[in-house]
């Protein structure tokens, strides 16, 4: 364990906030302003996208473990529990939606799922609302599907069916 707490070694999958799973290609060291730094290089496959995140800044920035499998069985726990859609106005739900997607936490993303989520017989919603929705739900499967071992389809049949079964 280092000072900051968080250790990652190559080829480990990783949650950033704003961006999900991730898997650490290199642990380099980089020259900036002429100070030594070492770095995760995170690449995201989905988004094609690479990111340094600074080893000593990790915890900081909100870089964590894939959830461990409590976490996952609360989330898919939380899918299937009612909804709960406050009455306040849709630009703000829409931004804590968004900050629940971005804060990494799985069960926060669930909460945002469940809230969102539309059986068949349910009024369509709007583009903001799916738009929100499938966010919540593609940064859920991928979690599921990295721990799982499994690919993003199947994580998200799992979710389905928790979400079908609340329903």
């Amino acid at each position: 364990m280092s000072k900051t707490g968080l250790e990652f070694s190559v080829d480990d999958h990783v949650v950033y906030p704003a961006h999900g799973v991730g898997t650490i290609q290199a642990i380099e060291t980089q020259e900036v302003a002429g100070m030594s730094l070492e770095v995760y290089v995170i690449t995201f496959d989905h988004e094609k996208m690479t990111l340094r995140v600074p080893t000593k800044k990790a915890k900081t920035a909100g870089l964590r473990p894939l959830a461990e499998g409590g976490t996952v069985s609360q989330a898919l726990t939380t899918l299937k529990g009612r909804a709960r859609v406050k009455r306040t106005m849709w630009s703000r739900r829409a931004q804590e939606y968004e900050a629940k997607i971005n804060s990494g936490d799985l069960i926060s993303i669930a909460e945002v799922v469940r809230d969102l989520h539309r059986a068949e017989n349910q009024p369509e919603q709007s583009y903001s609302e799916r738009q929100l929705y499938e966010s919540a739900l593609d940064r859920m499967a991928r979690e599921v599907a990295a721990i799982e071992r499994i690919d993003r389809e199947a994580a998200i049949g799992i979710l389905t069916k928790s979400l079908v079964k609340a329903a």
